[in-house]
């Protein structure tokens, strides 16, 4: 039997068909991301089509992608048409796009300056509803160790424990640490309080023999350096 898929016209087909349709044939970069969340969501409701829903929930979402991924399963679940399945649909697919870029990271990997950091911690960090406190274990080379996560919290703060993030740095043989965490409200700037544990994890550390050699702050799309503004 011939195949004639790259004879179909799009327009003879129903509107939720026409992205998986679009994306068989040109791939899935040629399609916009009203059309690609259509794909994950898989139909409408009784009013809208598809991409209908696709284009109310970006519209919702300020067409913003890095907002739409913070959006909880009860908050997509308010949109008509989205149900349980569906928002667990969109939430695995962020989800799955996070663990690609863990994946391209991979340990070993020399940080010589804040964007360095910044490229490697910011999918951990970024989409984030609440505040997650991180760390970057680094040998004398400036390569990583390893990353881990130290605390999570609420929209407005997480407590750290220095205890813990030098039982860390201790165990593993590390020369210098990079501490990060993520403010949800997109403000970088940092608190009295993201000051005053900063200075106090770097004079635990010393003792040790350990260098502080940044704070991050992670927003969406940028970053706060403690080192590059001068405060440590």
């Amino acid at each position: 039997m011939e195949n004639n898929l790259k004879h179909i016209n799009l327009k003879s087909l129903s509107e939720d068909d026409r992205p998986r349709e679009k994306l068989m044939q040109l791939g899935s970069r040629h399609l916009s991301d009203a059309e690609l969340l259509a794909i994950i969501i898989g139909s409408g409701n009784n009013e809208e089509t598809a991409i209908q829903l696709a284009q109310r929930i970006l519209h919702e979402s300020k067409n913003d992608i890095n907002t739409l991924a913070k959006l909880s399963l009860n908050e997509l679940q308010k949109f008509k048409g989205v149900g349980p399945a569906k928002a667990i649909n969109i939430a695995a697919a962020f989800e799955l796009g996070r663990r690609r870029k863990d994946a391209d990271v991979g340990e070993e990997q020399k940080i010589s300056s804040s964007r360095d950091a910044f490229n490697i911690l910011h999918h951990k960090l970024a989409d984030l509803p609440h505040e997650e406190f991180w760390i970057v274990l680094l040998n004398r080379g400036n390569k990583v160790i390893k990353i881990e996560s130290i605390s999570k919290g609420g929209i407005s703060g997480t407590v750290v424990d220095v205890r813990l993030v030098s039982k860390a740095a201790i165990e593993n043989n590390t020369s210098s640490v990079i501490l990060a965490h993520n403010h949800p409200s997109g403000n970088l700037k940092p608190s009295q309080n993201d000051i005053d544990i900063t200075k106090k994890i770097k004079e635990a550390l010393k003792l040790f023999d350990i260098t502080l050699f940044d704070h991050l702050i992670i927003g969406d799309q940028a970053y706060y350096s403690f080192t590059d503004e001068g405060i440590l």
